[in-house]
């Protein structure tokens, strides 16, 4: 059968209405120990992504492990995204297996799972080979995700990604949602999180619209 090009995005890429969000423990006690990345790169990319899904609107829930009495609150750069939001705190390592998020992604009723968080091999490994076998899509934003060393988040991603994980960056998930640089409604949002958090990126765009007011959307 020969195949037949359509002006149409493929069913694997993400749009803003067709997943869940959850960002998982990105607490200090979790990001003192992770050397696969730096902490201020960890903390920009998490706003990045928090950014990302506050913009569209996307299905978001964000959790906690032990935040009053051992990893500390959940990093400022998501708390100011989602100021009322409401962040599951779990005793449990395997984020699927706290009922309280179940709850949450059957009341969305998305069949992509989003990940991203502290740590790849045990707070990321966990849910995402939970959702896999229940019969989600997983896609895991690695660069919002770290781990105790380089070896064992590689590992950590390797392992999911063998079980049909999607591996992404935070940059990538936002431009994912945008897609489009003719679609008015989210593009100064969208330029303004790009400038911020997307490093030479940013920069360029900064450069392009001060010196001659460039514009993606024609």
């Amino acid at each position: 059968m020969t195949a037949i090009a359509k002006a149409a995005p493929g069913k694997t890429l993400l749009n803003p209405a067709d997943h869940t969000l959850i960002m998982i423990d990105h607490q200090s006690q979790m990001s003192f120990a992770t050397k696969s990345i730096d902490a201020v790169t960890l903390r920009n990319n998490a706003a990045l992504v928090a950014k990302a899904a506050k913009e569209f609107d996307v299905s978001t829930i964000l959790t906690t492990v032990a935040e009053k009495s051992f990893s500390g609150p959940i990093f400022d750069e998501i708390k100011s995204v989602f100021p009322g939001h409401n962040v599951i705190d779990r005793t449990s390592m395997n984020t699927w297996e706290d009922p309280r998020i179940a709850v949450e992604v059957n009341r969305f009723g998305k069949q992509k799972i989003v990940l991203a968080g502290l740590w790849t091999s045990v707070c990321i490994v966990g849910p995402a080979l939970s959702a896999i076998d229940q019969g989600f899509e997983v896609y895991v934003i690695a660069d919002a995700c770290g781990d105790v060393s380089t070896e064992a988040h590689e590992m950590a991603l390797q392992r999911m990604i063998q079980l049909g994980a999607r591996p992404m960056t935070s940059l990538q998930y936002l431009l994912e949602l945008q897609r489009d640089w003719a679609r008015g409604e989210t593009y100064d949002a969208t330029v303004k999180t790009s400038i911020e958090h997307g490093g030479a990126y940013g920069l360029g765009l900064i450069y392009a619209k001060t010196m001659f007011n460039a514009s993606e959307g024609h």
